[in-house]
């Protein structure tokens, strides 16, 4: 039986999680306990996994409150997967000629450049709003209290020490990270030390002026969900928006009042596949999902479980499955609101999938491979053949002299990540699951450390922009405009067989987060793994796509795997024209809840490689 009465084939660090009543899990197990105390109050998994996204925030779990919140949404109520899309754009003034002004040739990494509107206070507020229980003011109680002092990790406290020279010049930033810093530079360190009280008294002030517009609402007569919205104005359109822009200004950067009003949280339409009977939602070209969809479309012909796991050509199989998905994503994903329109009918088109497997050549990994035609297999003609027969696998400004052309230009932030630190930045990861049957997924991110926070709001801005391209040569739909989303890396996952949930997985990791995803499914699926044997499994980590950061590199032929691969694996994909790192631990943190049907319980799956942690009843 998938993934609870097969034999166990590992022996797993953590335990499965088993619930009856609910399952919360998330990347950090302070922000877990966050979920477990909101369903003791009474509520829903919405209302859990927003408890959970606000803690998260407010520990800087790869996020803080000025980023990003994608999330899938199943509602027992009506049986259908709802997407909730709360990706900032890119503000008034951000063009490619003002960026290549600056010498730049993709948007900066860090500072107020970097920012596009924040996200997640939208996101939340809009989820919670729509189909939570709770008030805003129960929901956000833990990360309240978080925000008046919580004992910082040591991970966390000693990652802020490591990026104190660019936070110390921004006052803003330096008044809330570096509370050791002092004006000779004799202390000797300037960041938290681990297990000290970590205060944000003015990201507290901001989150309790949002409870307040709540609580007056509600004395004035108003609904909950009006009495919640009160609060989204106020944010978006009142005081904590004009001290976020003012900040935000008084650094260069470039989000106005106009900018916050128009943006908006669409509540959308996700995009599926069915895979051997079971449908997998994630959310279109706004960020990478659908190249999942993709890979598995393209993987679903071929006899994966006699191939065998982690295998020779089961790797092989999975590596040309990505290159060909991830070529389409580099050069056809964007922004759906914003015209050009995407294909992504003919993108998730089984005819086109096979047309894209009978392209992968079985004997050598394929370095050149390139995007292809989905038009004509949603009835139209590409517009772009042209920048397609141009278009090359590594991107003109990321190869040779001037690669690191994007950190150019007096006053704006430099590099700070590696190659490998940027490809694999990401997200945390949230699951939720009641026993009404609410089901949650969200990959929030954004406003990571190293933060700019915006004047006196404590709001640590999103540093999203890097995502976009100056070059329609890149891709045509991902270039940045004001009011436009960036194609952003973030992807929920909900699977769904005969109408009712079977799996809410997602992951953080920049670009890798599909190609573990991918893996936790088939793992599932073709492997019969149970939740936590499919985390903790050892997965492979292609670098052949381009990097959605920094100088958006790519590495064809690179990969990374463990040495749970046998030394012949490894020898065979060497001559097959893999570059085969070996490495302990690939990166792969992904939770995930699993729903059996048999017994009418819950399993829960959190990561044994981070933080990530789950608690379920």
């Amino acid at each position: 039986m998938l993934g609870a009465g097969a034999p166990a084939t590992a022996q797993t660090l953590k335990p499965v999680l088993h619930g009856k009543h609910w399952v919360a899990v998330t990347g950090k197990p302070l922000a877990a306990t966050a979920g477990s105390m909101t369903f003791t109050r009474g509520g829903n998994a919405v209302d859990a996994a927003c408890a959970m996204l606000a803690a998260t925030s407010t520990m800087w779990d790869t996020l803080g409150w000025g980023g990003e919140t994608q999330a899938l949404i199943y509602n027992p109520k009506t049986g259908k997967v709802i997407g909730i899309n709360a990706l900032g754009v890119a503000p008034t003034g951000a063009t490619p000629e003002f960026f290549k002004g600056k010498g730049m040739a993709y948007p900066p990494e860090y500072g107020p450049l970097a920012a596009v509107t924040p996200g997640t206070p939208g996101g939340l507020m809009v989820m919670l709003a729509e189909y939570g229980k709770l008030s805003l003011a129960e929901v956000l109680a833990p990360a309240m209290q978080m925000a008046d002092g919580y004992p910082i990790e040591e991970n966390q406290a000693d990652n802020i020490e490591g990026r104190k020279e660019l936070l110390s010049s921004w006052k803003y930033s330096r008044e809330v990270f570096l509370p050791h810093l002092n004006d000779d530079d004799s202390q000797e360190r300037a960041a938290p030390y681990a297990g000290e009280i970590f205060q944000q008294h003015k990201l507290l002030a901001t989150l309790q002026k949002l409870v307040d517009t709540e609580a007056a609402a509600l004395a004035a007569g108003k609904s909950r969900k009006e009495a919640i919205y009160a609060a989204y104005d106020r944010f978006y359109r009142g005081d904590i928006a004009e001290e976020m822009v003012r900040g935000s200004k008084e650094y260069g950067g470039l989000i106005t009042m106009e900018d916050l009003d128009k943006w908006q949280v669409y509540i959308e339409e996700p995009v599926s596949t069915n895979y051997k009977g079971v449908d997998v939602y994630k959310l279109t070209t706004w960020v990478q999902g659908p190249v999942l969809l993709q890979a598995l479309n393209i993987l679903e012909k071929l006899d994966l479980k006699k191939m065998g796991y982690n295998s020779l050509d089961y790797i092989h199989a999975l590596y040309q499955a990505m290159n060909l998905s991830f070529a389409d994503r580099d050069f056809y994903y964007g922004d759906p609101y914003v015209a050009p329109e995407e294909p992504i009918g003919g993108l998730l088109s089984k005819e086109y999938a096979a047309q894209r497997r009978a392209q992968i050549n079985w004997d050598k990994n394929d370095e050149n491979v390139k995007p292809g035609d989905p038009y004509p297999f949603q009835g139209g003609e590409n517009p772009y053949t042209d920048l397609l027969e141009k278009w090359t696998p590594i991107p003109p400004e990321a190869s040779g002299e001037g690669a690191d052309g994007f950190q150019v230009a007096e006053n704006l932030t430099p590099n700070l990540m590696t190659d490998d630190e940027a490809f694999l930045a990401g997200t945390t990861s949230i699951q939720a699951a009641d026993e009404e049957g609410w089901v949650v997924s969200i990959t929030p991110s954004g406003g990571w450390i190293p933060a700019f926070i915006a004047g006196e709001t404590g709001v640590g801005l999103s540093q999203r922009m890097q995502s976009f391209v100056l070059d329609e040569s890149l891709n045509p739909f991902n270039v940045v405009a004001p009011g436009k989303r960036p194609r952003a890396t973030l992807t929920p996952s909900l699977a769904l067989k005969d109408g009712k949930p079977l799996m809410a997985f997602s992951v953080q990791g920049g670009d890798s987060q599909d190609q573990n995803l991918l893996q936790f499914f088939l793992n599932m699926i073709e492997f019969d793994m149970n939740v936590q044997e499919a985390v903790e499994a050892h997965n492979v980590t292609s670098y052949q796509m381009q990097s959605s950061f920094g100088a958006h590199k790519s590495e064809p032929g690179r990969i990374q795997v463990t040495g749970k691969v046998s030394e012949w694996v490894r020898g065979e994909l060497t001559k097959r024209g893999y570059r085969v790192e070996i490495v302990n631990r690939t990166y792969s943190p992904v939770t995930a809840i699993y729903f059996d049907h048999k017994t009418g319980s819950m399993w829960g799956g959190a990561s044994d490689s981070g933080d990530d942690y789950g608690i379920a009843w």
